[in-house]
Order: C-alpha cells, then structure tokens, then sequence
C-alpha cells in the first residue's frame, strides 16, 4: 500500500462553489459542507484509482522484482521524487535517475533498470520510491466530469446524512458512478 508523504495543497472544489450548487446562502452548514469536500475527493480518488490533484506518495519495497521492472500504481503520473535504497547499517542511498528508463505513461507508468539495481541490505522495507501524481496542482486540471461528480456525491451526502433513510451501503449513486467510471483504472488484482 503506498503512502501519502504530501497531500494535495487545496481541494479541487471550494466551499464556496459547492454551496452554490447546493443552492446554500447561509453559514450554518459550512463546517460540515466544507468536510465533505476531501471526503468526496478520496472516495472519488478510490473508486477510479486516481490521484486528482498533485501529491506525493511513497511505495515501499522489500527487494527489487527478478525481472528489474517496477510498476507505479499511481495515476496520473507526473514524476518520480527519489529512489532510496537502504543499506545493512540502514542509511539510505539514493539511485540516479541515469540508472533506470521511465515509461511515464500517465495511466500505467513503469521503470525498468537495464541492469540490476543495488540490493537493499535490510530484510524488509529495503527500497522507497516517491511518486508524485495527480492531474496538476489546481482544480482547472481536474477533468470536469470528476468535479461534478464530487458535486453531486456532495449533495447526496449533505441530503442524506446517515440517518437511516438510506440503506444502500458503501455504493456510490449510481449517477455518480456513471460519471466516474470512464476515468476508472480497472486491475486483476
């Protein structure tokens, strides 16, 4: 499981924009209204297996894979931030970006070393790789499908709020699902 070093530094929609679409011109829900917007964001960023805007995650490994090639299961990919290889006294030596090809797809990024990397020396946690991804650094990068889905997952939150009157579990609205899905990265695993 990769691990968030940064968040993203704003949201892709402000409070302001989705009071409008909530048709809201008063305060008294905004703490709650203004929860909901990072809320919506991860559960948006889970079901398409994106990262909406830039962010920096760590994925840590144990050893190198037989066939020297690294998948990066983050999407959509923009860089990688550091390779660090820890050896047996565990200080950390970083690897050059000279020693390996990048194929930056944004969807199914991918390195490959044309020789074999350096062994990390401990037993488990032995390799980090930082990854940043995201569609950019503001809401204007964010493809507007995604944001109005946030909206309307938003409203469906702010209506509905857990009080029983809904029984349909962790599922997604099914107008909302329809606006996600063509953005989700399907796996086999």
């Amino acid at each position: 499981m990769p691990i968030q070093l940064s968040p993203p530094v704003t949201e892709p929609l402000q409070l302001a924009d989705v009071k409008a679409w909530l048709k809201i011109d008063f305060a008294d829900d905004d703490a709650m209204i203004a929860a909901l917007i990072p809320a919506a964001r991860m559960v948006v960023e889970t079901h398409t297996r994106r990262k909406l805007l830039t962010q920096t995650w760590r994925l840590v490994l144990d050893h190198w894979p037989q066939d020297n090639m690294v998948i990066l299961p983050l999407a959509p990919f923009q860089s990688i931030a550091a390779i660090t290889v820890f050896d047996a006294s565990n200080q950390g030596q970083s690897l050059s970006a000279s020693l390996y090809f990048l194929d930056n797809s944004p969807d199914a990024a991918r390195m490959l070393f044309a020789i074999a990397p350096p062994a990390p020396q401990r037993q488990i946690a032995g390799i980090n790789i930082d990854v940043v991804a995201g569609y950019g650094a503001g809401a204007d990068s964010v493809p507007q499908p995604i944001l109005q889905a946030m909206r309307m997952l938003i409203a469906h939150w702010y209506e509905d709020r857990g009080d029983g009157a809904s029984v349909s579990g962790a599922r997604l609205p099914a107008v909302v699902a329809a606006l996600l899905d063509p953005f989700r990265i399907m796996r086999l695993t």
